[in-house]
Order: structure tokens, then C-alpha cells, then sequence
């Protein structure tokens, strides 16, 4: 029973005790203190846990590792510089190192987690599975590790819960896009028939219902979401380093999202790069799947070449040309109908980036009032700047088809709306969301 009674600590005493720290009503040395006499000096040996308990539980040590460095720093000068000296006096049996117990766990659960928490901890195996559904179909599951209903969180606050959720929606439904995408990479597979043209349009569907994910919730009052001073001075502050060069947990690490980058094609310099920057950080299996798509050609390069047209042709062609092109294939009118959503849910992304982090940060530069030391609020936790993303979302806009854009829209202004928008009004989305666990 010690990996559940570590969670019900996790769940109840570690938000109580991170939030007496954070107001300077107890020394973060209490932590310390409370962590030896409630959840180290009670840990099992990792071999004794089935991988689904070794998966719990370092979803469990992940918040107490982040709690730990997070407060550390914080209180002690010179901390950022040195953050692993925060575990030094944290070991397992009074003889095992925590990071050392953490790095023997997670390889344990035998996914390839990364030696500290991770986004896959963080999120994915922290919320209750989701399953998207369309027209009553369940297109695509993605699963917690946990069946009692709770998520946890530093502080317990329901502000993180929603984040936690919305995080794990949005990765929900862009597996269930890359469900429908990745058949048409396989050899010999038909991009302009049919068949192609129903996943093209599905996949285009639940990326509009992403996009208004994302667009929905930053229209809600902050006490339905989370203000952005409780998101950039609480939330954030707690994805601190463990090691110098480590990799905090972000939401540049849903793999989701950079499947599908490769599957549609980005034409961003470096990248690639950036991606696989952030490999150790990833599930072994998300490398493999994601190495395998940069190694292959992107979806509208294969489909260009199966109606044998070059991009750059299709760049340099005139609005009679493009036309004549659409008539002869009109798959071309689905293909860019799903690049142009794909853009428009990074505008999204960004649009949310811009109000809970990166406008704040600069209306307290404006003031003088600077930045956090421990995370920037002027950069993502794995160093994204506001000029990156403005950059990358522009990429994402200037997709391979974006040639075809003023025929399309000259000849049917609706071409960009979303698929269920017609005549002016939103009719009701063919996507839903089940959280359950």
C-alpha cells in the first residue's frame, strides 16, 4: 500500500505544504523534513513495483522533485546556478540519492521517461484518460495511469487542474488527427481519392474543434480558467531545473503536436533542430515515431508528387494554372483546407501564449518590474521566445499549398472557415471530449 499512501500525501499534504512556503508561512526546509518522515524513508525497492505502480510513482516523486528544486532555488543564492544541490538531502532509506531512486524508477516503468519530470508524467499520465469522440465513434484514446477521478497538481488549485485538462484535451485530439493522417504515409497509399479525401476532412474537423479548444478557453473569466500571474509567478516557477542543461517539462514536448508538424511539413529552418533538442525528453516510443516521420517525405510532398506537380511550380503558376490544377484534382480543395486549419491552430497556440505569458511579461518590463529569476515568463521552459513561435506560426501559414489560397478563396470565401461553419452560423461540432478516471 506505500505507493498509494505516497499519492494520498502528494494529492493533500504537498499542496498545503507548497502553498505555506510559497506565503512565507513555513521554511522550505520543512518540506525536506516532512519528505523523509512521510514518503522517502517509506519507499519500496523499485524492483517490487509492477511498471503501472513505477508509473504512478514517478508521477508522484515528479511533483515532490519539482516542489523541492522549485523552493531551493528560490530561497537559496546562487541556486539556479547549482540546482542539483537541492536533492542532496533528500535520499530514499538514508542511502539511496533521490535523483538516483527517480532515474532507477522511471527506468523501470520501461517507457524511457526522461530522468525528471516530464510532460508525459505531467500530463499525460497525470489526467484521467480522454477520449475524443465523433458522431458518437470514439476516434481516438489517450490514457492515464490513474482510475480515482483526481489530478494532481503543486498547489491543488482547480486553476492548474484546468490547465493540466486542457493540456491533455488538445493532445487527445491531435492524436486523434495523426490516427487519420498516418495511414497516407504508408507505400502506395492514395492521397486523392475517397478514402484519402473522408481522413483529410476528418482530420480537418477535429482541428477546428482544437482551434476552438484553445480559442474557448482563453475567452473564459480567470476564475474559470487560470489567471496569467497565478500561471507565470505560481504554475510555471515549479518546471525549474534539476540539472543545469536538463529539460523542464513544457508543452513543446506533446508529441502529438510535433507528429504532426512532419506529417504536413513545416517550412521552418532549424526545426528539426529544435525538435530533436527535446528528444531526451520524450518516451522512447515517441522518438522512434517521430524520427521515422523526418526521415520520410511530408504528406503534401507525397501528394504533389502523385499528381506530379513541383512546389516550386506550383509557386510560380498563374491563377489560370491553379485553377485548371484544382478542376483536374479536387482533392487539392481538402488538402489545403486541412493546412490552412493546421495554420490556424497555431495562431491559436500562440494567441494563447500571447495572453497568459508573453503581453503580461511585457507590461511588467514596461513597469520596471522585470522578470522571475527561477523560469522566465519571457521564453517557453525550453526556451521558445514569443519571435519563435510568431515565427514558426507564419511557417505553418506559408504551407505547401498556400499558392492555391487566393484561387480558393476568390472562388469560395468559406474555404478557410472551419468545415462546420456555413451560411454565417457555427453549426454544433461533430467532436466531443469524456474525461474519465
Amino acid at each position: 500500500m506505500v505507493p498509494e499512501q505516497v499519492g494520498d500525501w502528494v494529492l493533500h499534504e504537498l499542496p498545503r505544504l507548497n502553498e505555506a512556503i510559497l506565503q512565507d508561512h513555513a521554511p522550505p526546509e520543512l518540506l525536506v523534513t516532512e519528505l523523509h518522515e512521510h514518503v522517502l524513508d517509506h519507499l519500496p525497492e523499485v524492483a517490487q513495483l509492477t511498471p503501472a505502480q513505477a508509473q504512478r510513482l514517478v508521477v508522484h516523486l515528479g511533483f515532490v522533485g519539482a516542489s523541492v528544486a522549485r523552493h531551493y532555488q528560490e530561497h537559496t543564492p546562487g541556486g539556479t546556478e547549482h540546482p542539483e544541490r537541492a536533492f542532496e538531502p533528500l535520499t530514499v532509506d538514508d542511502r539511496i540519492p533521490f535523483r538516483t531512486y527517480f532515474a532507477t524508477l522511471a527506468a523501470h516503468t520501461g517507457t524511457g521517461h526522461y530522468d525528471r519530470d516530464s510532460y508525459a508524467s505531467l500530463v499525460r499520465w497525470n489526467v484521467g484518460t480522454v477520449k475524443v469522440r465523433m458522431r458518437d465513434e470514439v476516434v481516438a484514446e489517450l490514457p492515464g495511469v490513474f482510475d480515482d477521478g483526481r489530478i494532481r497538481s503543486y498547489t491543488g488549485t482547480p486553476g492548474e487542474e484546468r490547465f493540466f485538462v486542457l493540456v491533455k484535451q488538445g493532445e487527445a485530439i491531435e492524436l486523434a488527427v495523426n490516427c487519420f493522417l498516418e495511414p497516407l504515409t504508408r507505400e502506395h497509399a492514395d492521397l486523392i481519392g475517397e478514402c484519402a479525401r473522408h481522413r483529410v476532412r476528418e482530420a480537418t474537423a477535429l482541428l477546428g474543434a482544437l482551434r476552438r479548444l484553445f480559442v474557448e478557453f482563453a475567452s473564459l473569466p480567470p476564475e474559470q480558467t487560470m489567471d496569467a500571474e497565478m500561471f507565470m509567478d505560481v504554475f510555471r516557477q515549479f518546471a525549474a531545473h534539476w540539472t543545469p542543461d536538463d529539460i523542464p517539462p513544457s508543452g513543446a514536448l506533446d508529441p502529438e503536436a510535433l507528429k504532426r508538424d512532419f506529417l504536413l511539413g513545416i517550412a521552418e529552418p532549424g526545426y528539426e533542430q529544435q525538435a530533436r533538442r527535446l528528444f531526451p525528453a520524450l518516451l522512447d516510443r515517441e522518438r522512434a515515431e517521430i524520427d521515422e516521420l523526418m526521415c520520410q517525405p511530408t504528406l503534401p510532398q507525397r501528394l504533389l508528387a502523385e499528381i506530379g506537380v513541383e512546389e516550386s511550380t506550383l509557386r510560380l503558376s498563374d491563377d489560370g494554372d491553379l485553377r485548371r490544377l484544382v478542376a483536374h484534382h479536387p482533392a487539392l480543395v481538402d488538402w489545403y483546407r486541412l493546412l490552412a486549419m493546421h495554420a490556424r491552430v497555431s495562431g491559436a497556440h500562440l494567441m494563447l501564449s500571447k495572453k497568459f505569458l508573453f503581453k503580461p511579461q511585457r507590461q511588467r518590463d514596461a513597469a520596471g518590474l522585470g522578470d522571475q529569476h527561477l523560469v522566465s515568463n519571457r521564453a517557453g521552459t525550453t526556451g521558445m521566445t514569443e519571435t519563435f513561435l510568431e515565427r514558426i506560426t507564419r511557417a505553418r501559414q506559408n504551407h505547401a499549398l498556400a499558392p492555391l489560397r487566393t484561387v480558393l478563396i476568390a472562388e469560395n470565401p468559406a474555404t478557410t472557415a472551419d468545415p462546420e461553419v456555413r451560411s454565417g452560423r457555427e453549426a454544433a461540432s461533430p467532436v466531443v471530449l469524456e474525461l474519465t478516471g
